[in-house]
């Protein structure tokens, strides 16, 4: 492009819209305590007082910065996005521990969704397991499935990457995918009596649905067990999963059996594409839409998303969910991944996916009274958002957005040449529905596997 961008004043760069006492008022009336309440009428008036169905939808790398960069460049500045439609909105905390227990103040992944799935902080790397004596933790969908919830996780990553493996494995580290990646996990081996990789105990879980990425682990052998020399994708076939491939296998599945989707041999690729931000900063662009890199046939997140409510509708209303309600979470992965690559337009694209699947998430809470839905993030990301005029010392790139205006991103928490780094700033967390009120304030990232839990009247595993 070269149109020429103008620059904007100092004045304008430095206003700031300020709530003032009103919203400081509402703030206060809406804060609660971390006590779980009473049952009680849900926050609409007509909704009943505990959820039958919560969809956790996580957008990974998702911090502030991420989110204004995708409002600005698609809806305005003034617009709204879907996930900033629900009306209850706080802070989660992010950081993670060592192995003494003390803060390591930016957390990782594995860390950051072990938090949330067992209510336990725990090591960067590690996999629901604690800090200290890494032991296993029971997490979220392991107690809903066991109390009679129907359970899924749709991710575009791997399956068995750290966030989706949080809910349905124990590692001492996120690396042990599969029985050949086991490495780092000598004491999780199927060999030395443990359970085995991620993938081997997520089959062995047995979720409802489980949609994303990851063939290439599911196709790798088993080493050890009743199940020596199958690969974990011909395990999962004989536990009764139906495995598709494909947007069309997915519409044909049927909810009588557990659905495996695995819709590329790695994680799902990007939406969107551009020049990536770089030293000196870039011409200004705009970003390349339309999935071209994915192969025809590969839902989308927003699909994957629709689909898997579907199918857990279905399966908890059979006989054999007697809590006659689902656990749902979805993970936007790859905003994250681009991220950490300075890619301004994957990045944007991404979180433009997964705000489609949240409003995928709040369509069907409309039409179905009772779920609670939660929009959440593990972490920050290191880009920011920056005058046009800023030189900063990394890598930067020009968008010129949808409103017709210059959207200058910086990337300066890795060196130039390398990956960018997390952050350790807190995240939003905002919520709809019965329950949704417990998000508003601040609160550690663990205390969102109490509302769960408590929303659901999940029981502790002694």
């Amino acid at each position: 492009m070269t149109a020429v961008i103008p620059g904007t004043g100092r004045a304008a760069r430095r206003s700031a819209r300020r709530w003032g006492g009103v919203a400081a008022a509402l703030v206060t009336a809406l804060t609660v305590t971390s006590a779980a309440p009473a049952p009680r009428i849900g926050v609409t008036g007509t909704e009943p007082a505990r959820p039958r169905n919560v969809i956790l939808l996580v957008g990974d790398g998702m911090g502030d910065s991420e989110i204004t960069a995708a409002r600005n460049y698609t809806v305005g500045a003034g617009g709204r996005l879907a996930m900033d439609r629900l009306p209850m909105t706080g802070s989660s905390l992010t950081y993670a521990v060592d192995e003494r227990g003390r803060p390591d103040y930016v957390t990782d992944s594995a860390a950051g969704a072990t938090a949330w799935a067992t209510g336990h902080k725990t090591v960067n790397g590690r996999v629901a397991k604690t800090p200290g004596t890494d032991r296993p933790l029971p997490t979220l969908l392991e107690l809903a499935r066991r109390q009679g919830y129907a359970t899924g996780s749709v991710t575009t990553a791997r399956l068995t990457d750290a966030t989706p493996a949080a809910l349905t494995a124990h590692v001492t580290d996120r690396s042990c995918a599969g029985p050949a990646d086991m490495a780092a996990c000598p004491a999780d081996a199927k060999e030395r009596g443990g359970a085995g990789s991620i993938a081997e105990q997520t089959v062995a879980l047995r979720p409802d649905v489980l949609l994303g990425g990851g063939a290439d682990v599911f196709g790798q052998r088993i080493t050890a067990g009743p199940h020596r020399g199958r690969t974990v994708l011909e395990r999962a076939r004989a536990e009764g999963y139906q495995v598709v491939r494909d947007r069309t296998g997915l519409r044909a599945a049927r909810p009588d059996r557990p659905v495996l989707g695995l819709f590329a041999d790695g994680p799902l690729p990007v939406e969107w594409t551009g020049v990536p931000a770089r030293p000196g900063g870039t011409a200004p662009q705009r970003c390349g839409t339309g999935a071209p890199a994915h192969p025809a046939g590969t839902p989308s997140l927003e699909e994957s998303t629709r689909a898997a409510l579907e199918l857990l509708t279905a399966r908890a209303r059979r006989a054999g969910a007697a809590a006659g309600g689902f656990f749902l979470q979805v993970e936007g992965a790859a905003i994250d991944d681009r991220a950490h690559d300075a890619d301004p337009c994957g990045q944007i694209g991404e979180t433009v996916a997964f705000d489609r699947a949240v409003g995928a998430a709040l369509a069907y809470a409309a039409r179905h009274p009772g779920t609670l839905v939660v929009v959440t993030a593990d972490h920050g990301s290191g880009g920011q958002i920056l005058p046009l005029e800023a030189r900063p010392p990394g890598r930067s790139a020009t968008l010129v957005t949808d409103e017709g205006a210059p959207l200058h991103l910086g990337y300066a928490s890795g060196a130039p040449d390398d990956v960018q780094e997390h952050t350790g700033v807190p995240v939003r967390v905002a919520a709809r529905g019965p329950y949704a009120e417990r998000v508003v304030g601040v609160h550690e990232n663990t205390a969102l596997f109490h509302t769960v839990r408590t929303a659901l009247g999940l029981r502790s595993i002694h």
